[in-house]
């Protein structure tokens, strides 16, 4: 109950000071957090397990954001607090006179950085969306870099007799040095690492041991250099992953997931135990104008540099960050044991106030985790911000994702805007047509990206069905082919398969990805400049401006028609109204030439010989009557038959006209048509 109110680096603190009180009050001397067992032993596992399960799409799509907050915003914490408490250390009294420009500056770069530890332990607890996290969480990984620049920089510095203008344009070099080089020795120690995989098929046993050996060895190479380490440890676990996962088995898979979420749950509950014994043990110097003029500037400088850097970031975004994010990543600005263990390095030779600093730092760290880590949960609440929605990807999410992929590096392309779809397509090409020939073993360097996710979400789906006891209840996204694999059932004699040899079953499988996988080929590449006419298009054109205008000239030929149609009578209605007058349907005397068509009032039937269409009152066709044609009442005309290749659709014909149209709100229904007979067409001829 107390865990779902305070969070757990807050329990694991009091725990700390309980346990260092306790080792105190016995009269032993509480052990230290050192920094050397910090930064070697405790930190890289958290930073591995961050870099190897980082979330890579919404990290490259928001990355100029995170690069801005972690960079700009860093050094505005910087030097905004290290030039505010140079000011209040001149007006404080004789206690701090003598504190420095550069120690101040100094000062300001350790407790500027927003830690990693620390962010990770509040923001998995609040379950906060995808897009606030990973801006919080990746400024906590970037900013590693320039609190390393900073930190050695004005440590130099301080040794120096006088600081010049070379040297301020050297440390400013040194920036791109240190993020840059960091960068590029992960990169190294991953490639190797993918590359040693390849060969791990006999020997699956040490396989995990690889992927720890080599991002440490990164580690250690980027420190060993004075680069930054942390940015060494994402780019190994980033570049190595997709490759790794390639070639190692399931079990190795299962076995480095697990082994890396307990080793950094491990580290994280030792630096948040060591933190609150550390605060026991050591020595402090409490001043109570320079605790809490920190402690109001590190919230100042925070909140000004989220406000100040978001509008700016706003103008350039597609979805903005709105003033509730802003207030989380801001109130989310924690501090934790990286700063505390940078405090710990330094020299009393050069800073005699390393004390008050350590007292400082570990006043706002507390602050940070106890007031703001703890009250940050009711504040997501209160203002209903968006929260994470624990969703599985299925293939059909992953189909459209990669259709709107290739759909808006299309539109790049055809504009001429070569934006970071269109860079990303470049790179996705690269990885598949090299990278992945040389870094991933067999047939499996050909296998396209979706097949690749089906096959893992098979396994994914299958294993659970297997855990779960519902072998019995197959979902229907899992194949046939996985419950065989899960449960293999002994074939009866007669339905025994002659075995294959393994070239043999290589060479099918070959053959089988080559021909039926193949779900992405290269297209030629389009132009619009370039594109073909296409020869039927004038033709259809035409025909439809021709049926548009049939249809305008009907619609005006009906605003005319003001006397209502007649009500279409029904069979048993006919009947009675031609048994009350029979000498109104009698033939006319003069109508000898015509066809005679018999009606029977209970079931009228035409002869498919005659058509609706044809039918024609005097006065009716656009032309005057005849004095033959006067007193001949209705006719019906034969309808002649249309000659092969005429388009029924689009050749007017000679009923088409728009008064022959009208003509059928005046007659009646002609009623059903006769069952067709054998030798008959289903449809008579003229519908």
């Amino acid at each position: 109950s107390v865990s779902s109110i305070v969070p757990e680096s807050c329990l694991l603190i009091v725990v700390g000071l309980l346990v260092g009180g306790l080792i105190k009050g016995v009269g032993e001397k509480p052990p230290i957090l050192k920094s050397d067992i910090f930064f070697l032993f405790l930190l890289p596992p958290i930073i591995l397990d961050a870099g190897y399960f980082l979330p890579l799409r919404p990290f490259t799509e928001n990355l100029g954001t995170i690069l801005i907050f972690a960079v700009v915003g860093t050094l505005w914490n910087a030097f905004f607090l290290g030039g505010l408490m140079y000011a209040v250390c001149q007006l404080g009294g004789p206690g701090l006179n003598h504190i420095g420009l550069l120690a101040n500056l100094l000062f300001g770069s350790i407790i500027s950085a927003v830690d990693p530890v620390a962010v990770l332990a509040v923001f998995e607890e609040i379950h906060i969306n995808e897009l606030l996290h990973i801006l919080v969480f990746g400024e906590s990984l970037l900013n590693d870099a320039v609190t390393v620049v900073l930190y050695h920089l004005f440590e130099e510095f301080a040794s120096f007799e006088q600081v010049t203008i070379l040297d301020i344009i050297l440390g400013f070099l040194s920036f791109f040095v240190v993020s840059l080089g960091g960068v590029l020795v992960g990169v190294i120690y991953g490639v190797i690492a993918a590359f040693t995989s390849r060969f791990t098929s006999h020997i699956r046993v040490i396989e995990p041991l690889f992927v720890f050996l080599y991002s440490y060895m990164a580690y250690l190479s980027a420190e060993l250099f004075h680069l930054s380490g942390i940015m060494a440890l994402i780019a190994a676990g980033v570049v190595m992953r997709p490759y790794v996962e390639a070639n190692i088995s399931h079990k190795s898979h299962t076995t480095i997931k697990y082994f890396l979420k307990m080793w950094s749950s491990v580290s994280e509950t030792l630096i948040f135990i060591f933190l609150g014994v550390s605060t026991v043990a050591g020595h402090h110097y409490w001043n109570w104008t320079f605790v809490i003029s920190t402690l109001f500037f590190c919230l100042i400088a925070r909140v000004l540099g989220v406000l100040v850097l978001t509008w700016f970031i706003n103008k350039f975004r597609i979805v903005k960050l709105t003033p509730k994010d802003q207030f989380i990543i801001a109130y989310g600005g924690l501090r934790g044991a990286i700063a505390f263990s940078l405090g710990y390095l330094l020299d009393y030779k050069h800073f005699g106030m390393r004390d008050m600093f350590l007292t400082a730092i570990i006043t706002v760290i507390f602050f940070t985790v106890f007031v703001q880590g703890m009250t940050i949960r009711p504040l997501v609440d209160l203002l209903a911000v968006k929260k994470k929605q624990e969703t599985k990807r299925s293939i059909n999410e992953e189909i459209h994702t990669q259709f709107l992929d290739h759909l808006l590096t299309g539109i790049e392309d055809i504009c001429g805007h070569y934006g970071h779809h269109h860079w990303k397509d470049k790179l996705n090409r690269f990885n598949k047509k090299y990278v992945k020939k040389c870094l991933i073993a067999g047939e499996r360097s050909k296998e396209p990206q979706l097949i690749a996710f089906y096959h893992k979400m098979e396994m994914k789906q299958a294993i659970e069905l297997v855990e779960s006891g519902g072998i019995g209840k197959i979902p229907s996204a899992v194949s046939t082919v996985s419950i065989q694999n899960i449960n293999p059932q002994t074939l009866p004699l007669e339905r025994v398969l002659p075995a294959l040899s393994k070239d043999k079953e290589e060479e099918i499988r070959k053959i089988l990805r080559t021909n039926l996988q193949k779900t992405r080929q290269r297209l030629r590449s389009y132009n619009r400049h370039t594109l073909v006419a296409d020869p039927y298009e004038e033709a259809w054109n035409q025909m439809l401006l021709r049926r548009q205008k049939a249809r305008q000239l009907e619609q005006k030929m009906n605003n005319y028609l003001t006397v209502p149609a007649h009500k279409v009578d029904s069979p048993t209605m006919s009947r009675a109204r031609i048994g009350s007058d029979p000498l109104a349907y009698e033939p006319k005397e003069d109508s000898e030439n015509l066809p005679i068509i018999t009606i029977d009032p209970a079931s009228p039937q035409s002869p498919e010989s005659v058509d609706l269409m044809s039918e024609e009152p005097k006065g009716c066709s656009g032309l005057p009557p005849s004095p033959e044609e006067d007193e001949e009442g209705l006719v019906m005309r034969v309808k002649e038959p249309s000659s092969p290749g005429t388009d029924d659709v689009f050749t007017p014909g000679n009923g088409d006209s728009p008064s022959n149209q009208r003509m059928l709100r005046c007659l009646s229904d002609p009623g059903p048509r006769p069952e067709p007979e054998e030798g008959e067409p289903f449809i008579p001829k003229g519908q």
